[in-house]
């Protein structure tokens, strides 16, 4: 007959001689649960608290069962573990929540807990972050390359067409009526491929950046000033902020620009749809993030997300994985270097920036460093437009 074992108290998890074991699980970045013989969560770590947007004591009242959606694969794995006693770990494993929105995408790491029966932890590793810092070095890659040329084209294009454009307006005043149209149009032409090959310089712009505390509630207010009088006049705006924020280090001018091409593209997206639409702008503190500077060892915390939110048609699945890349486009009429230019920018103030899209719900969230000297007086205070429309 086999011998009960009750689920015992996180106290006996840990013991008191090793209670900087709990401190230590507070702080990892990943998911952590610990389960009882019954599958009863017993421990729940800070961002397991986060990952199933359920507080640690109502876990502790739930199955795994309860907390993940029905025939989930990650129930199966557990039943592994118990019948094995080994440990499991499972890749691109997707699970979804009853109480969370969508499916994630994680790697799962599980096993029984020594000199603990009945115990078995999970550790889940959410692949969108790994994949978020690889897609955004590939981001970076790309802008590099955009600027090698870009410095190119300021030289061997921009003087030639100067020569075109003066040539041009010289012979005007001495051909016919009917000829004339064809020296206008050469002008109009020269001027257009100068603005495009102007936008291109930008990325050749490896200048440092002069960095100032920067409150990132009244930049996106701005831009959402702009865009409610203009280009998105029948759009419905709302914002939901985290006034409690520190502010930002960077250049105000750059992030309007940056968050005014998203939100036009948001814009663009449900008016292509043909419906009223909704763009959502959000902010929040997302502590655990952090990411590996080129060629050191130093890693920067990414805690401030910015997420601009639309109800329009999505991205598709072919233009996703070379979405920041310049010169690809899915409108008639675009150049390609609107969203290379937003990667540019957040990777110039050090952040990174990734999208989630589906029908009617495309998020392109932006994280970035904070402001550390002072934080208490940085506090961003709530701008006018905090509000729920």
């Amino acid at each position: 007959m086999s011998k009960h074992v009750t689920n015992p108290p996180v106290a006996a998890i840990q013991p008191r001689r090793h209670v900087e074991h709990d401190l230590l699980l507070a702080a990892l970045p990943h998911p952590i649960l610990v389960l009882g013989e019954d599958d009863r969560v017993v421990y729940a770590n800070p961002a397991a608290e986060i990952f199933t947007s359920c507080s640690q004591p109502m876990l502790k009242r739930q199955r795994l069962a309860d907390v993940v959606a029905f025939g989930s694969p990650l129930l199966a794995l557990v039943e592994q573990v118990r019948r094995t006693d080994t440990t499991v770990n499972e890749y691109g494993v997707e699970i979804m929540m009853p109480r969370v929105e969508g499916t994630k995408l994680v790697d799962v790491f599980s096993g029984a807990l020594p000199d603990q029966p009945g115990l078995i932890l999970i550790m889940l590793q959410q692949r969108s972050m790994a994949q978020m810092i690889e897609r955004q070095l590939t981001h970076r890659a790309a802008a590099r390359s955009v600027s090698g040329m870009a410095a190119v084209l300021a030289h061997e294009i921009k003087n030639p067409l100067s020569g075109i454009k003066g040539a041009a307006q010289l012979l005007e005043p001495t051909v016919s009526d009917e000829d004339r149209q064809l020296t206008q149009l050469i002008c109009i032409e020269t001027d257009r491929i100068t603005k495009l090959v102007d936008r291109m310089e930008v990325f050749g712009d490896e200048r440092p950046m002069q960095k100032v505390p920067i409150n990132i509630h009244d930049v996106l207010d701005h831009v959402m000033k702009l865009g409610a009088s203009g280009f998105a006049r029948n759009v419905t705006f709302a914002c939901e902020y985290d006034p409690s924020l520190p502010a930002v280090p960077g250049n105000r001018d750059k992030l309007v620009q940056a968050f005014l091409n998203l939100v036009k593209n948001a814009a663009e997206a449900i008016e292509a749809g043909g419906e009223a639409g909704r763009i959502t702008l959000t902010t929040a503190f997302r502590p655990g993030m952090r990411m590996a500077l080129p060629g050191s060892s130093a890693r920067v915390a990414l805690p401030l997300m910015i997420e601009i939110v639309d109800t329009g048609g999505g991205v598709t699945d072919a233009i996703k994985p070379h979405l920041f890349d310049a010169f690809v486009t899915s409108k008639r009429t675009g150049s390609g270097l609107g969203l290379a230019m937003v990667a540019k920018i957040i990777g110039d103030h050090g952040g990174i920036i990734e999208c989630d899209s589906e029908p009617k719900r495309t998020v392109f969230r932006v994280l970035l460093p904070l402001q550390l000297a002072d934080r208490a007086a940085g506090r961003q205070r709530p701008p006018s437009s905090q509000r729920k429309t």
